[in-house]
């Protein structure tokens, strides 16, 4: 199954559209999504406007893979259990946000080798179409502490 979640402060209809219209390609694989949508409407996937945290949790889990906005609540759950994930920033160009940090997150991300990055809907799409389940694996996993490094630095700097 792949569960697609964008938040729930503001539509992101570009990602819901780019899954929705290869979801008939997807080897029959079960995409249930939870979105607010604008305008666009589904025609090949689950969508839910809302679901309840222990509902989102118990699908994040069950999961095979995560496609997600550029959220850094998602990034973390999905690197804390190892969960696969994509990740599509919202840009502030197509009105999807309120500012850049969705694409520096997805930037810096994508520097660090930690998870999937799509920079468009074509590039998801294309993750999604020449990548199996069996191939997308968590590319990292997070701690229960910072990093030796990060300590360290923060460290020198209040020294």
């Amino acid at each position: 199954m792949i569960f697609v979640t964008t938040g729930t402060q503001e539509p992101f209809d570009r990602l819901i559209k780019a899954i929705d219209e290869i979801a008939p390609m997807l080897s029959g694989d079960t995409i249930i999504a939870q979105a607010t949508l604008q305008t666009y409407s589904v025609l090949n996937i689950k969508i839910f406007d809302f679901i309840n945290p222990s509902k989102f949790n118990d699908l994040f889990k069950q999961a095979d893979l995560i496609v997600s906005h550029a959220g850094m609540g998602t990034i973390i759950s999905a690197l804390q259990i190892e969960k696969p994930i994509i990740i599509m920033p919202r840009l502030l160009k197509y009105g999807e946000h309120r500012n850049g940090h969705q694409l520096a997150t997805a930037k810096k991300f994508k520097e660090l080798n930690y998870l999937h990055v799509a920079d468009n809907e074509k590039e998801l799409q294309q993750i999604l179409l020449n990548t199996t389940r069996e191939k997308l694996t968590s590319m990292h996993k997070l701690g229960t502490f910072a990093s030796e490094s990060l300590i360290n630095s923060l460290s020198n700097y209040i020294k």
